[in-house]
């Protein structure tokens, strides 16, 4: 075996395309091989059984990014093969083919399947710029990327990450605030991810403009990329989290309905808002106080005019059932007696220019220096400097304009970052910045509040951020386009790792219409993250704002929201443990299914496993749904479908279309006003009739404090076998009790009249059932009458929670 080189290679500064040509030599390492190309230097190694890494560079040192991938042992389990041209590296999962005539790189699965593979230009740079070459198997389709407008489907696309601030943006505009370089692949032999692992401005482009290739690469760096292969969709997106990290369970308070507005001010507006809410009946937990409550735009200030004693607001707040979040903006506002400012200074804690002047950019405090937040001494410092809010009770906080934005949109390249002692330019630190501020407003709650789970909502981020924080899509507009388009973009987000992830219900820029703000509010219902919020100098925009009709149905699906949070919160529970998203674009599930990617059916989505949401705009009446593999109960009236087929539901602003999927498993609670509210000690449990059977985790805990991680939680697995026709509750496991005294069953599509419980036959009684309460007829003209829908008759029981295993049998 021949010895890899170890000096450097002189590369040519040429525009022109270069190739890494052939191998000329390599040697097998304890995770891999490493070696050389004419042109460069390559590295593949293993994550584990399913994730291969391959490493090209032109320098024998290769660039890591220290912010995305969490650093586990190294993965020694592969044979290794030579051929005459070629070398394969073979685990359980994965067999990669380096053809060492060209350096083209080849993956298979573990029965042969092609699943991807370089181009014959594979990987090559122009100048700086390097691009890996991917031929485009037949029919393959490609998802994900994260924050990205447009359709389901990224084919005949190309899309830039540059974390961007872009107010009032386009339904097909790019780039916007946020970049994940992870997408998957889907074709008929098989699935594969791809992790590009460069946080340079990069490009990734599905055949936009050639029809030959598509390809991924970035202005500078190595080409540092991650394959990944599962089984499925969902297998390939939890290896993904797995091997970038997944979100920590966050409070319950922040699955609740949230209020926002650019900005409430003085603090008696903001206690008028909170008391509304209550004497209105509508179920919230969270207000936010943007930009005006500071003193002149300045971060950990209050105005003394508007805001004269927010401990004291705060805690009246805390009486009506509502949690504080605050805005938090990175730029420190340049002023020599502001103490921020002196202290960043003082310290070297901000951005610089190489001759190490400070770097000054304007917001809205004025001219501003920027916290270096790839500087664990910065991150620190911030965290410190968090106990301003923190003291006066704050609860949660939100990191805006952190791509970082300025005025004139036009970050000079040469600034300088600290890049955990690297040291980087702009270039190369943009598109992380936003995660780290994230990162440090995490970490600074959690050292002023070590008792209680932190809440960070972010603008901006990289791959990984769901570690920090919760996402939203930035200022969206109140029009039907971006209602839709916010849906894609959500369930974008949860393919790329992001599961807490929303958009501003409502719009933030413009005004929306009643029908779009209700129906808004519906299609909100069914979001990872429920917040309102307007933009300044509009009209007021809260659920009351517009008419009694709106105010009532926003009221109902607010109702059923916190109705369904003991399904939403084990969901939650769920999806930090495998990083799967809240809410599921259909190509998860059904990823061969054609119809999925039409553009009538891309935004339907799958809610928390068991809701198949079909948002549609306000001004339609009637819609088309698509109904995939699978048997389907309409959620309102138990009317049943079945799947493969296109069906029509009306669709008035009452009724968002939503089925449930046949042998599903989910529960409900009574509706509380907030999440701090106690429940009346019955737990209410839905079951679906159906061929397939399902199970349901359901999940409780103190929904606050980190207790859960010391076993202070009650899980427990709930299993519906429809051959056997019996639902199983099994034994609660970890140290809590169940909030609930009491279990009612409701039995949806079956034929009952008594069922055996334990051994023992019960009776099971008959009511009529509402997820959604009836309107009122504000005009009561015949013609203006609403729909209103009851399931008939429903089959339930009521029985006594223990924590012994309850069988239930007799479900036919």
């Amino acid at each position: 075996m021949q010895q890899e080189q170890t000096q450097k290679q002189i590369f040519s500064s040429s525009s022109k395309h270069q190739g890494c040509g052939s191998v000329i030599s390599w040697e097998q390492i304890e995770e891999g091989i490493k070696g050389s190309f004419q042109r460069g230097f390559f590295r593949i190694t293993f994550s584990n059984e399913a994730i291969a890494r391959i490493q090209i560079s032109q320098s024998d040192s290769f660039e890591e990014n220290p912010y995305s991938v969490i650093k586990g042992d190294p993965f020694y389990a592969f044979d290794l093969e030579e051929e005459e041209k070629y070398l394969y590296l073979k685990t359980e999962t994965l067999k990669v083919q380096l053809n060492k005539v060209n350096g083209v790189i080849k993956f298979y699965d573990s029965q042969g399947h092609l699943l991807n593979e370089d181009d014959t230009l594979g990987t090559a740079w122009i100048g700086t710029e390097v691009n890996c070459y991917k031929k485009v198997q037949e029919g393959e389709r490609f998802i994900g990327l994260g924050e990205k407008t447009g359709g389901l489907d990224r084919s005949g696309k190309a899309f830039t990450n540059w974390n961007k601030d872009y107010f009032a943006y386009g339904v097909g505009d790019d780039p916007l605030y946020m970049s994940i370089p992870f997408y998957v692949g889907i074709h008929s032999k098989g699935q594969y991810g791809i992790f590009f692992d460069n946080t340079h401005k990069s490009v990734f482009n599905f055949g936009a403009s050639t029809n030959r290739f598509m390809y991924f690469g970035a202005e500078d760096g190595d080409m540092d990329y991650y394959f990944i292969h599962q089984a499925s969709v969902s297998g390939i997106i939890s290896e993904f989290t797995n091997l970038t990290g997944r979100m920590e369970l966050p409070p319950i308070w922040s699955l609740g309905f949230q209020q926002c507005r650019y900005s409430y001010y003085p603090d008696s507006e903001v206690l008028t808002l909170a008391k509304t809410f209550r004497d209105k009946d509508m179920p919230a937990d969270v207000i936010y106080l943007d930009i005006h409550h500071m003193e002149a735009y300045k971060v950990f200030t209050f105005d003394g005019e508007k805001f004269p004693d927010p401990k004291s607001l705060i805690k009246h707040l805390k009486s009506l059932g509502f949690r504080v979040i605050v805005i938090m903006d990175p730029g420190i506002k340049a002023e020599e007696n502001y103490l921020p400012y002196q202290e960043g200074q003082s310290k070297g804690l901000f951005v610089k220019y190489p001759d190490g002047a400070e770097y000054q950019g304007q917001v809205w405090p004025g001219w501003c220096a920027f916290p270096d937040f790839t500087k664990s001494e910065t991150r620190e410092w911030w965290a410190e400097k968090m106990a301003f809010y923190t003291d006066a009770g704050v609860d949660g906080f939100w990191t805006d304009m952190n791509e970082p934005a300025s005025w004139g949109q036009f970050t000079p390249n040469l600034i300088e970052f600290d890049f955990e002692g690297e040291g980087a330019s702009h270039r190369k630190a943009r598109n992380i910045y936003g995660m780290q501020m994230a990162r440090s407003a995490q970490e600074g709650s959690k050292f002023n509040s070590p008792e209680e789970r932190p809440f960070v909502l972010t603008r901006s981020g990289f791959a990984g951020i769901q570690r920090y924080a919760a996402a939203w899509t930035g200022d969206n507009v109140a029009s039907e386009e971006h209602m839709l388009a916010g849906v894609r973009l959500v369930n974008s987000l949860g393919i790329s790792g992001v599961s807490f992830a929303g958009y501003d219900v409502g719009g933030f820029a413009g005004e929306a219409s009643k029908s779009l703000f209700a129906r808004w509010m519906s299609i909100g219902a069914f979001s990872p993250f429920y917040r309102a919020h307007s933009m300044i100098n509009s009209s007021d925009a809260e659920p009351w704002a517009f008419g009694e009709e709106v105010e009532e149905i926003s009221r109902h699906y607010m109702k059923l929201r916190y109705a369904l949070l003991p399904t939403i919160y084990s969901k939650f529970y769920s999806s930090s443990q495998t990083g799967l998203p809240i809410c599921s674009s259909l190509a998860i599930d059904y990823p061969l299914d054609q119809k999925v990617y039409h553009s009538a059916y891309e935004n339907e989505y799958l809610f928390c496993d068991s809701f198949l949401v079909a948002p549609v705009e306000s001004t339609k009446e009637i819609t088309k749904v698509y109904l995939p593999e699978d048997d389907w109960y309409y959620l309102y009236t138990d009317e049943f479908y079945a799947g493969k087929k296109e069906i029509y539901l009306d669709c008035p602003l009452n009724y968002l279309p939503v089925l449930v999927k046949a042998g599903s498993i989910f529960t409900m609670q009574n509706v509380v006003s907030n999440t701090s509210q106690i429940n009346d000690g019955v737990l209410r449990v839905h079951i679906y009739k159906g061929g397939l059977g399902s199970e349901f985790i359901h999940y409780e805990d103190d929904g606050l404090s980190t207790n859960y991680q010391s076993g202070e939680f009650s899980e427990r697995r709930m299993s519906y076998d429809p051959e056997k026709m019996e639902l199983t509750i099994g034994k609660p496991s970890g140290n809590l009790s169940s909030a609930y005294s009491e279990i009612e069953f409701y039995f949806h599509g079956f034929q009952l009249e008594t069922v055996t419980v334990n051994e023992k036959s019960h009776k099971v009684e008959e009511k009529d059932f509402a997820f959604i309460g009836k309107l009122t007829e504000f005009d009561p003209l015949p013609e203006q009458e609403h729909p209103y829908h009851e399931i008939k008759n429903l089959k339930t029981i009521k029985i006594k929670n223990d924590k012994e295993e309850i069988k239930i049998s007799g479900l036919f």
